[in-house]
């Protein structure tokens, strides 16, 4: 690790010195990790993140959220994204379900929250994802029994994490337009350019690299982001999680495994247990479109899911109900 060039990036990005300090002392112990397998920080493979973040929340958990920014400052110093592939999947909606375990207090009381939580752990910042999908199943099969499907669909519909971000130019868009049309075809021209520079310079979006392959994926499949108008509707699909790997895959299981960012649910469809999930849960999801077409629209919007690899399709679809003073 180049521990002096590495403080003068972490300088140079207004990171504190008693933050940088903490920083190279996670790195280095991650080091001592890899040393033993006969790797560094510079060479590890794939999988290498994971298998210690998962010995850490068994050992010394407080310091995972440390480790992982520590590691994700690193990764974009050094430009090896992979790590930070690896690192969203693992920290991808992590808060979600302390999100639910305060809004089931919040809408129904402490009483049946602690009823709902009884006897489970809620899986911490750092496990494998893939073994979240089970505490999942246990929750929602409670929820189910105590406040019924619609009950459960209202708790998860305001989405449990993640925000749209700054859309300000969006909404600036799509009043300069005055054209939903219009505005769709901009922004999914802007999606596919964004990718484009992103093939071009190596670079990220989100959690995958991109390549030409997945551009035509982009500009041949209408729907994805942010997608069609069908009458009163805009129908919309989510790009991907891993979009290459969704292409190339043979089994239609797998193509929605990596097409699925809930890693509460993903390693179920992975695995063929997702029958054992209530289809339902992805009004979460859907929670998080509706918040970006709530600020475009100015007012609250209605969003359905249609399908999603939770219910056996391909991609993560859905309804969003145009308000009913800018149907044309």
């Amino acid at each position: 690790m180049k521990e002096k060039e590495f403080l003068n990036y972490l300088s140079n990005n207004n990171i504190t010195q008693e933050q940088a300090t903490l920083y190279i002392y996670r790195l280095n112990e991650f080091n001592e990790f890899l040393e033993k397998e006969n790797v560094d920080i510079d060479t590890f493979p794939s999988g290498e993140i994971v298998k210690y973040t998962d010995i850490l929340v068994e050992k010394e958990g407080d310091k995972v959220l440390d480790f992982l920014r520590a590691l994700i400052n690193y990764a974009n110093f050094t430009k090896k994204y992979d790590y930070i592939v690896e690192i969203i999947d693992i920290s991808e909606s992590y808060n979600a379900m302390d999100n639910l375990y305060q809004r089931v207090a919040e809408q129904h009381g402490e009483q049946l929250r602690d009823e709902i939580f009884e006897n489970i752990s809620i899986p911490p910042l750092g496990i494998h994802p893939e073994k979240k999908p089970e505490f999942t199943k246990v929750i929602m099969k409670r929820l189910e029994e105590k406040i019924g499907k619609e009950g459960t669909i209202e708790l998860l519909k305001p989405c449990l994490h993640g925000r749209p971000g700054d859309i300000t130019k969006d909404r600036e868009d799509f009043l300069r337009l005055n054209d939903i049309d219009e505005f769709l075809k901009l922004k999914k021209q802007e999606l596919i350019e964004r990718l484009q520079k992103h093939q071009k310079e190596g670079t990220l979006e989100f959690a995958q690299y991109i390549d030409e392959e997945v551009i035509e994926f982009v500009k041949n499949t209408p729907i994805i982001n942010p997608g069609i108008r069908e009458g009163n509707k805009i129908i919309s699909a989510k790009l991907p999680y891993q979009t290459k790997k969704h292409i190339l895959a043979k089994e239609k299981r797998m193509k929605g495994f990596y097409s699925c960012y809930c890693p509460w649910i993903r390693g179920a469809i992975k695995n063929g247990t997702e029958k054992e999930l209530f289809s339902y849960f992805c009004h979460c999801s859907a929670g998080y479109t509706k918040k970006y077409w709530d600020v475009i629209f100015n007012q609250p919007t209605k969003v359905e899911p249609i399908e999603t690899p939770l219910t056996g399709g391909l991609l993560c679809k859905f309804a969003v109900h145009i308000p009913k003073e800018f149907r044309k």
